[in-house]
């Protein structure tokens, strides 16, 4: 059975606050996007070892072993509540960049978690499965519902909104910095914004680029001069609104769908230009 986890980007950012369980409250809109992995799960029958689980990984090279994958640990959190599954045999081929505010390694958890829901009948609604996601990562209930969301809380609150940028195209473009997401918080003073993402985000795109702020975009620009180099590029290449997704590394523009995107980034950076809905 495959699966075809998708990345998000962020439109706007906040840290509100710096809560007394070590978390932080955000509010963010995520917004989903074509940019894919491949997930396939296999039962293997006849196993000897029940406890055994394979994992192989093509495409992108992954930094942690198998056993600290998203996608093997929400086999092993399904597992304990339903130990009728099966051993599996688990391939993830990676497209989507690590540790660059995309969220592929949370579609991937949110992914693995519908498959197994799916092939071995669990029935669990969306509700279960997005508390099962949020044990695995506070972005990772989102892919569960998988539309445009204005998330608050630690992520995990979403509501569901009509953002459609489906007249636009959206250029991503990752200089293969991996930014830690704890260090982007420790470095960032949480304050309540003086306008609502949630207001912002229904007003034209042209006008985001005023109002529309990521929170830990000027402290990651400091330490990586190249983030402020590739949104200036967007910019100037005619990009309507240009930001930061997550706590990076990867910037984003969206551009008018007849416009040209530039092409004259380092050849080790990633660059995709993708249409503007999934």
């Amino acid at each position: 059975m495959v699966s075809f986890p998708n990345c998000k980007i962020n439109l706007g950012l906040n840290i509100t606050r710096k809560r007394n369980d070590g978390f932080h409250d955000i509010e963010t809109v995520f917004y989903p996007l074509p940019l894919y992995d491949v997930l396939e799960i296999i039962a293997r029958p006849n196993s000897d070892n029940q406890e055994e689980i394979s994992f192989s990984n093509s495409g992108i090279p992954l930094e942690l072993n198998a056993e600290d994958n998203l996608s093997v640990k929400a086999y092993r959190l399904l597992k304990k509540d339903f130990p009728h599954i099966p051993v599996l045999q688990i391939h993830l081929h990676k497209s989507i960049p690590m540790g660059s505010g995309l969220g592929g390694g949370s579609a991937d958890a949110a992914f693995a978690l519908r498959l197994i829901n799916d092939k071995f009948d669990l029935s669990l609604s969306s509700r279960q499965l997005m508390d099962y996601a949020l044990r695995l990562g506070s972005d990772c209930p989102f892919f569960i519902i998988n539309k445009p969301c204005f998330a608050t809380g630690r992520g995990e609150t979403l509501e569901t909104l009509p953002v459609d940028l489906g007249n636009y195209k959206i250029l991503l473009v990752n200089p293969a910095i991996h930014v830690h997401t704890a260090h982007a918080f420790s470095q960032v003073t949480p304050a309540p914004p003086g306008k609502s993402i949630k207001l912002i985000i229904q007003q034209p795109v042209a006008s985001w680029k005023n109002e529309l702020k990521n929170d830990f975009e000027e402290m990651v620009s400091r330490q990586y001069p190249e983030i402020r180099n590739i949104k200036d590029e967007l910019y100037r290449t005619g990009a309507i609104y240009a930001s930061m997704s997550g706590s990076g590394s990867t910037v984003y523009g969206i551009y008018e769908k007849e416009k040209k995107t530039p092409s004259s980034f380092p050849g080790h950076y990633f660059v995709r230009e993708l249409t503007g809905q999934l």
